[in-house]
């Protein structure tokens, strides 16, 4: 077994964002860049000498020599096997799923999840631990010292693996062992949700839906679950193909770049229910016919819905949010006797509840959704949690989520981001924001009173560890608020993130759209942030 340790200098740019390093394409295949990220990994961890490591990847440009690089690393550090998806592919949360069934020691999940792909797009890594979940604070905190300190990585001089073929193959002294990508993910589906009545539903006429993979990951999954076990309609799943660069798109399932599905939905003879997943298929958008389902509005439906649910039917521990989520799942909550947890942003921040059994549903207004059954968001298993809903319920789309508005109330709520601002224009944004912190308390904004204004601090309720920093928050005395915040998931300047939300109990006033209902709200928060001031832009880039 020839290892070879090749002498190398830190970089000063690998710092984990949210969800681990993203760069551009380009950047990644820079000389020892990704080797310098890899072994840096591998140096923060202990224990892992001929354990099992889980590695895949969304299938984006350069996913293919990422995993050789890597399998043939984890062969120099001493892991004893490594479970690799075929053809390089594992969405997140199968890897999730792998990790956990097959009790690995951790996994490296290759994805700049929604960002757009190809030799000119963006390329991200991340390492989960052996819950399944991305990698805690204390984790990459320690990964990024690392980098700062590297002077050599080690990396098994032997030829590349067949990924494309199933079964064992030697890689020095470790066994990779090319498995189905989806068929680990498909049977832990099965376990969870009522496939016999879903199908009933798929194919009984006339319900009609559509699945847009994007071209990205979730294309073999969707293809196998919806077309295959489930029976629905060939077609039914459209850009089910994962290609490196997802065919020019970008996987982001929104409105705005979700068109093709958008347009279905919302078009003449439009299906029944509709469904998009991003990148890596962590993500997801659901739509009715003609209708919007918000992010928040799907977790907090979900909830209310889950004793419908085999897996879910005995009752929800709690249920978990990022902070800038609206407050609609909370209401859930108060209504079912649980506990209601606020979280920074970041999947990696519900582990320790769904670890302690605290929380079963969590939620984040970033199009992602998901419960214990993995440690990440999860976006095929939210299609078909409503899948399930619509099944046992015998009701449309449209017809749940007004009637929940009318049981609960309606949380008003729209993101509008800011993509690709100059980096320095939107900390200084941030940073006057923070500065005036309580001093706005008690001001008047047209028909809104500052109750507070602080920036969020999260302290984990396991095991104590704090989080600041997490976004400037504005509430008033009427329920209202504003968040602002800096996204971690962008490779080019920054992204400005603002959200808005109001309560509305009042039925009559439900069928409002949004960005009407909260005009004057978002006026006061580019108003208070002086957001076209230091954006130089009069618009919002993507609004959802």
């Amino acid at each position: 077994m020839n290892i070879k340790t090749i002498p190398t200098t830190p970089f000063t740019d690998q710092k984990p964002g949210t969800s681990g390093l993203r760069k551009k394409v380009t950047v990644f295949q820079t000389s020892h860049y990704l080797e310098n990220f890899v072994q840096s990994i591998f140096d923060s961890l202990e224990g892992f000498q001929g354990q099992t490591l889980v590695v895949g990847g969304d299938g984006r440009y350069y996913n293919r020599q990422a995993i050789q690089i890597i399998l043939k690393m984890a062969a120099a550090n001493g892991f004893g096997r490594v479970l690799v998806g075929a053809s390089g592919i594992l969405s997140t949360p199968a890897a999730s799923c792998v990790i956990r069934k097959y009790k690995a020691f951790g996994g490296i999940i290759l994805s700049a999840s929604h960002n757009p792909g190809g030799i000119d797009g963006d390329f991200g890594i991340k390492y989960n631990t052996g819950n399944g979940g991305p990698a805690p604070e204390k984790v990459t905190d320690a990964i990024y010292d690392r980098t700062k300190t590297i002077s050599q990585y080690k990396i098994l001089e032997a030829s590349d693996i067949d990924l494309d073929r199933q079964g064992d193959f030697q890689l020095g002294s470790m066994v990779v062992k090319v498995i189905d990508a989806v068929a680990d993910y498909a049977e832990l589906m099965e376990s969870l949700f009522d496939f016999d009545r879903i199908q009933l539903l798929l194919t009984k006429l006339p319900f009609r839906l559509c699945v847009d993979s994007m071209h990205a990951v979730t294309g073999p999954y969707a293809h196998a679950l919806i077309e295959g076990r489930l029976g629905a309609k060939a077609g039914s799943v459209i850009n089910g193909i994962p290609l490196e660069d997802f065919g020019g798109g970008h996987p982001d399932p929104n409105l705005v770049y979700a068109h093709e599905l958008v347009e279905i939905l919302f078009g003449e003879n439009a299906p029944d229910f509709g469904a998009a997943s991003d990148g890596d298929g962590d993500r997801n958008m659901i739509l009715g016919r003609k209708f919007f389902v918000t992010p928040s509005d799907s977790l907090a439906i979900l909830a209310a819905n889950a004793h419908l649910v085999p897996a879910y039917k005995s009752g929800l521990a709690g249920i978990a949010r990022s902070m800038p989520t609206s407050q609609a799942a909370d209401r859930v909550a108060a209504r079912l006797g649980i506990e209601a947890y606020e979280t920074p942003t970041g999947w990696k921040f519900f582990g320790n509840l769904l670890d302690a059994g605290k929380a079963t549903l969590c939620g984040e207004e970033s199009f992602g959704t998901g419960s214990n059954h993995v440690r990440e968001k999860d976006g095929l298993w939210a299609v078909l949690f409503w899948l399930n809903v619509l099944a046992a319920r015998q009701q449309s789309v449209e017809q749940i989520v007004t009637e929940h508005w009318q049981m609960y109330g309606r949380n008003f709520y729209s993101r509008h981001d800011y993509e690709g601002v100059n980096a320095d224009r939107a900390n200084t944004l941030v940073d006057q924001l923070r500065a005036k912190g309580s001093s706005l308390k008690g001001k008047q904004f047209g028909q809104y009173e500052v109750l507070f204004s602080d920036d969020f601090s999260y302290t984990d309720p396991v095991d104590g560890s704090t989080s600041s920093k997490q976004g400037i928050r504005i509430g008033f005395t009427d329920g209202s608020r504003i968040v602002f915040r800096l996204s971690g998931t962008g490779t080019e300047g920054a992204t400005l993130r603002l959200y808005v939300e109001s309560y509305e109990p009042n039925v009559a006033k439900h069928n409002q759209d949004p960005q009407v209902a909260l005009a004057s709200l978002i006026s006061v928060a580019e108003e208070v942030a002086q957001i076209r001031e230091f954006t130089g832009r009069d618009r919002p880039t993507v609004i959802t």
